[in-house]
């Protein structure tokens, strides 16, 4: 009984020392795997960059637009000339605006540059989990924003409302009303299915890097004793430092009482480096 009473003490000693000082997580878990990971994500992230960048200025979303107007998709891309001969305020809906485009176009950038700096970062041992958490973290936040502004609705039409995601994503290609825009509904449905994956592979390397930001009990003694090794040692010279013994002058060794100063004789001078008494006169004693 007395023993465990001991132990439970000994065991919140050292919780109250390693909680006073501050840790900052530096290792991985498994730095291999994280590497793994970002070999998977690399062809991702090119791939949604060369997405994006086709899809910018334009390129095909008013055309899907129309093609899901002529089959009583979703609204008409002209509907703002009617409501502006209307003097009718009118929005265009998000999943079809040019913000969607260029914000999917800034993040496929982002990411390819965020992948380029992670991985020699990683390789230099400077990647630290709560600075992936913070980053990983980041990126899933605005991948989730992107496909849920991709899978928006569309009611600014009340004949033809959609009220889920439009129709490139939600019905096959072949239902194009016009045949040359099935190629164009294909990189937006690829686009948007990437999207959803690099979201889970954001999610599992934010994992990862949640749990590398905690140690076992083994880690934590282990960082303990580190520690209390350096404080000793630290100790151990000051106290060098601070005996008279401690050669202050150069060329002078420590003195022993009862035996005359000595100094250190070159290479060469009688000898390699051995030591000759000094004579008291030329110390002025």
């Amino acid at each position: 009984m007395h023993k465990q009473q001991f132990q439970f003490k000994i065991e919140a000693i050292k919780d109250f020392e390693f909680f006073r000082g501050w840790y900052f997580p530096k290792q991985w878990r498994d730095r291999k795997l994280l590497f793994w990971l970002f070999a998977i994500e690399v062809p991702i992230t090119i791939t949604i960059l060369t997405l994006t960048g086709v899809a910018s200025h334009n390129t095909y979303r008013t055309l899907l637009w129309e093609d899901g107007y002529r089959n009583g998709f979703n609204s008409a891309p002209n509907q703002n000339l009617y409501a502006a001969a209307n003097y009718e305020p009118y929005t265009a809906p998000l999943v079809w605006s040019s913000f969607l485009t260029n914000f999917n176009l800034v993040i496929g950038v982002l990411s390819v540059f965020l992948l380029i700096v992670k991985i020699p970062v990683h390789f230099m041992h400077l990647f630290f989990p709560p600075l992936a958490t913070f980053v990983h973290g980041g990126c899933i936040v605005v991948y989730a924003f992107a496909a849920r502004y991709q899978a928006g609705s569309d009611m600014s039409d009340p004949s033809q409302p959609q009220p889920g995601a439009p129709w490139y994503i939600t019905k096959s290609c072949s239902v194009a009303y016009s045949k040359s825009d099935i190629g164009f509904c294909n990189q937006a449905k690829a686009l948007f299915a990437l999207c959803i994956l690099i979201i889970l592979i954001y999610f599992v390397e934010f994992c990862f890097s949640v749990r590398s930001c905690f140690i076992t009990r083994k880690e934590r003694d282990q960082i303990i004793e580190t520690r209390e090794d350096k404080r000793v040692e630290k100790e151990f010279e000051e106290e060098i430092m601070k005996s008279p013994y401690y050669p202050t002058t150069p060329g002078l060794v420590p003195r022993t009482p009862g035996f005359p100063p000595q100094v250190a004789q070159p290479p060469g001078f009688g000898g390699q480096g051995r030591r000759v008494p000094l004579h008291t006169s030329a110390l002025g004693i």
